[in-house]
Parts: C-alpha cells; sequence; structure tokens
C-alpha cells in the first residue's frame, strides 16, 4: 500500500509572490533533516520515519518549484541571470539530496533488505533521532519549548514538529507544543528515552541490533559509512563556501566529492565480492541502493559550490539564507589564550561546554584540516567552520575569545 495513499501527493502549484530567502531556508533545512530522517529510518527499521522522508520529499518539490518560479520572475536582465543562476543551483541541489533521501527510505518501505553489518555500524554514524506523537496528557503538551528547556535539561532537542501538514522545520523557543504533533527528537542516547516517555505516553525501544552476518562485508560497511559522514561534510562546506564567498573551501568541496566517488567504487567492488559468499545476496539491494544515494548526495554538494568555484557572485539572498537557516554555519577565529586555545577536538566534537560541531580547521601556514573523522587540537590563531543552533553558535563566540 502507498504510504502516502489517502493524501494529496501532486497538488497543483501556481505562482504567488513569496520571499526567495525564506524559501533557501526551507530548503536547507529540509535537505539536512532528510538526510538525517532517512538513515535513521534505516537505522530503526521504521516505516514512521521513512513514510515522513516521503512527506517532507513532496514538500520539497513544491518549494522547488515556488524557487523556480520566483527565480525567473526575477531576472530582467542579463546580471541579473548571471547572479541568479548559481541559485536555480543551489535549489536543484536541495531537490537533489531530498530525492537522494527519499530513496534511502525506500530501502525500508520496499523492503528491500539490509545486512546487520550494515546496521550494526549506522548508530554511530547516524545519532540517535526518534519519532513521537505528543500525547494529550504529556507534561510538555501546551508549553513552549522555552518554558519546558529541552535542550538545556536534557541535550535532546526538538529539531521538527508536524502539525497535520504543516511542519516547523525550525522551531524556536516560542514554539508550543501541541497534542497530537508529530516531534522528531535528537539527542544522547542517555536520555533521549525518557524524553520520548514523557512526551508520547509509550515506552521507549531502543533499536537492536543482530551480530553482524556476513564477515565479508565489513569493508563495504566501513567505506559507506564514510562515504556519508564525507557527503555531509561535502554540503556542510558547500554552504560555507557560498556564505563566506571562499574557493579555497569551494575546492574542498571539489576534493571530498571526487574522494566519494573513489570511495563508491570501492564499494561496489566489495560488495560484489560479498554476493559471492552471502546466502542470500538480495539480501545486498538495499545497500547498493544506499551506496548509489550517498554518493548523489556529494553531487549536490558541488552544484551548491559551483558559483563560488566559477568566480560568479554570489546573490545576497543566497548568504542571508544561509545564516537564517535552523543550523547555522559559523566562522570563528580562536583568539590565544581563550577558552579554546589548546582544546581537543574528537571527530569534530569540542572538549568544551558547547554544542556546536566543528566541520573544518582553518591554520595559518598548513591550511584546511577536516575532521569529521579526525581528532585535533585547536590553536589560537585557528579559523573554525561550525555548525549548531544559534544559541550554541553566540556562546561558542565567547568560548573562542579571550
Amino acid at each position: 500500500m502507498d504510504p502516502l495513499e489517502g493524501e494529496t501527493t501532486s497538488a497543483s502549484v501556481e505562482y504567488e509572490p513569496v520571499s526567495v530567502k525564506d524559501v533557501l531556508v526551507e530548503m536547507k533545512d529540509t535537505a539536512e533533516l532528510l538526510i538525517d530522517l532517512s538513515y535513521s529510518a534505516v537505522l530503526h527499521r521504521s516505516e514512521e520515519l521513512a513514510t515522513e522522508v516521503l512527506r517532507l520529499e513532496e514538500r520539497m518539490d513544491v518549494l522547488e518549484l515556488r524557487a523556480r518560479m520566483s527565480l525567473l520572475m526575477a531576472a530582467r536582465k542579463p546580471a541579473d541571470a548571471e547572479q541568479l543562476a548559481p541559485v536555480l543551483g543551489i535549489v536543484g541541489a536541495a531537490d537533489g539530496i531530498s530525492d537522494a533521501a527519499g530513496d534511502i527510505a525506500k530501502i525500508v518501505l520496499e523492503d528491500m533488505g539490509l545486512p546487520e553489518a550494515m546496521r550494526a555500524a549506522l548508530p554511530e554514524a547516524a545519532g540517535t533521532l526518534v519519532r513521537g506523537v505528543v500525547d494529550p496528557n504529556s507534561p510538555y503538551t501546551g508549553r513552549t519549548l522555552k518554558d519546558i528547556d529541552l535542550e538545556s535539561e536534557t541535550g535532546v532537542r526538538a529539531i521538527a514538529l508536524r502539525r497535520g501538514t504543516d511542519w516547523l522545520l525550525n522551531p524556536g523557543p516560542n514554539t508550543r507544543v501541541e497534542a497530537d504533533d508529530v516531534a522528531l527528537l535528537r539527542g544522547p542516547d542517555s536520555s533521549i528515552g525518557d524524553v520520548y516517555e514523557t512526551l508520547t505516553g509509550e515506552s521507549y525501544e531502543a533499536p537492536t541490533v543482530e551480530a553482524p552476518d556476513i564477515d565479508d562485508l565489513e569493508r563495504a560497511v566501513d567505506t559507506i559509512i564514510h562515504m556519508k559522514d564525507f557527503s555531509e561534510l561535502a554540503v556542510d562546506l558547500a554552504y560555507s563556501s557560498v556564505l563566506f564567498d571562499s574557493e579555497e573551501l569551494a575546492e574542498e568541496v571539489r576534493n571530498l566529492e571526487v574522494e566519494v566517488d573513489a570511495m563508491q567504487s570501492r564499494f561496489e567492488a566489495w560488495t560484489l565480492r560479498a554476493a559471492a559468499d552471502a546466502s542470500d545476496p538480495v539480501v545486498l539491494r538495499g545497500l547498493i541502493q544506499l551506496g548509489n544515494s550517498t554518493e548523489r548526495i556529494s553531487d549536490s554538494a558541488i552544484e551548491i559550490s559551483e558559483g563560488v568555484l566559477r568566480d560568479i557572485d554570489v546573490h545576497p539572498v543566497v548568504q542571508l539564507a544561509v545564516q537564517e537557516s535552523d543550523e547555522i554555519i559559523t566562522r570563528v577565529v580562536v583568539d590565544p589564550d581563550s577558552d579554546l586555545d589548546d582544546t581537543a577536538v574528537t571527530a569534530g566534537v569540542p572538549d568544551a561546554d558547547s554544542m556546536m560541531s566543528v566541520i573544518a580547521i582553518r591554520r595559518p601556514g598548513e591550511g584546511w584540516l577536516l575532521v569529521a573523522d579526525a581528532d585535533a587540537e585547536l590553536r589560537g590563531g585557528d579559523v573554525l567552520i561550525s555548525k549548531g543552533t544559534r544559541t550554541a553558535a553566540a556562546d561558542f563566540r565567547e568560548l573562542a575569545t579571550a
């Protein structure tokens, strides 16, 4: 049965004046949420999460059409067309990420199968993300996120709410949690279960994974996890390259895309070798689709940074959109003797009182260090590209200042 049966899946879209900046913000936030949701759906074998992916993918299609209509109306002379062409590329890239996420979700919805070796590796790679329906009797019902103070108290963050067919992708302090809202929560394993139970009134069952059943898949699984990390990093750096109009960052995006292509080649080779030893090679179908979809995400990153690579002036509306999205990207310089000076960074997480994640470090005289899966120690003078909430970003700047 169609998971969206009974819902409108091809509503007509007519031109209406909209803020291109607001549409770009929603597209960026939606694309990033889709990546998280799709991998979490695979981890949990959750048809509910996978169906939310398809709902968001449908929403993305509408956003893409509205953005293209508005951009076409805005181009009145050749100079406009030159500045807006990269914006069209960014719109197409967000939709490409959405399509790739939809294909990942279909691994679950179409029961393609995925070896346990893959699911065993996903929790660390995907993090913990759960979907819950707000119970009318929950202590959170009718209260704002500021009043609940969920993130500060538990480390769990409401990354999105769905109210009927309406999505709230950037729930802020004044967002009120209502009964029957569909909430998407992300947080540490130690507390997300308790928050889920308080929110929904239902017991939380963490995903259980059996021991890997195909030893020969270990290299293929390791490779695809690296592909996922590198693809997400490429998207983050691509938006950073636009925000800071940085050709250096755009070149790093290109380097990452080349690396992901090479990884996919190795992944396919290992998967084919593993098929010879698998009792049922059909179980590898989902793994192959996961690899192809992950590689397409890195391709989309190139589209985002294309204007910077070709030395085309980035339209100001794009930079505003990147600055105002849900999880913002910031650039800070570490002052000598600040709280971040000599701080260790492990897999992107600084050993400091901060919820920001360090994406990349530019060290004077040494160039860029990508820290998705590498350890580092921050030094005075380092330029940090980081990602997190607005509140966390403000605190992070204070830590970097002597």
